[in-house]
């Protein structure tokens, strides 16, 4: 490989293996408007894409003076669960897990989706045999998500790789901020079929080392074939 000669490879899910995020987005707006809060779909994600449901209902709270009424996260949970059994997988992204397993690169998914709603993108993805059984969320690390390092030093751990020779893939603000804080090298792929607001740019200033924009870039920078 090439790129320092990784020793691993953490991926976020959302935006980075699956495209969910247009999906899930949509559902917050939609529900917060029936719910009396009216928001732009676009300005929404800007804030939410990356982040967690309880940072989102602080930044609501704090920001829009909205509490959460009663039903509200039973309705969003049942929302979620129907779009998300239609999320495709992002182009090569499969291409990329094979390439990675051929060439003997040990990788995991580190998100901050809950646990059920992980798992069930990653099979409506056609992604969940590839990855196996190193997906992480929240709840593997005591509810610490991203922007905090502590997902990516769990999923680094548990593929005995210290994350100092890691690469994180991420397509947020949010999930730079805790690649870096672990230590580990951290590219931002913009492959999602949703527009991030503040783009290659933002990514940068928050340290990522380098920008790409699809799952061929992505395998042609790390020197990785696609297995016949």
């Amino acid at each position: 490989m090439r790129e320092g000669d990784f020793g691993a490879v953490l991926f976020d899910l959302d935006g980075v293996l699956v495209d969910s995020e247009l999906l899930g987005n949509t559902i917050w707006v939609e529900l917060l408007a029936e719910h009396g809060l009216t928001l732009d779909r676009t300005a929404f994600m800007a804030r939410a894409v990356g982040g967690t449901h309880r940072a989102l209902f602080d930044w609501l709270r704090a920001e829009h003076g909205w509490e959460q009424p009663e039903g509200f996260l039973p309705e969003l949970d049942a929302r979620l669960a129907q779009a998300f059994t239609a999320t495709p997988a992002i182009e090569g992204a499969a291409e990329t897990l094979r390439a990675l397993t051929a060439a003997g690169i040990p990788f995991a998914v580190a998100s901050n989706s809950l646990h059920a709603r992980l798992l069930l993108k990653l099979a409506s993805a056609g992604l969940a045999e590839l990855v196996g059984h190193h997906a992480y969320h929240p709840a593997d690390v005591g509810g610490r998500g991203k922007p905090l390092p502590d997902l990516y030093l769990h999923a680094a751990a548990a593929l005995n790789v210290s994350p100092t020779r890691a690469l994180v893939v991420e397509d947020s603000v949010t999930g730079v901020t805790a690649g870096v804080a672990a230590g580990a090298t951290v590219w931002g792929l913009l492959a999602g079929g949703h527009v991030h607001p503040n783009g290659a740019q933002a990514l940068r200033q928050v340290g990522a080392a380098r920008v790409l924009h699809s799952h061929a870039e992505l395998r042609e920078a790390l020197g990785l074939s696609v297995p016949t």
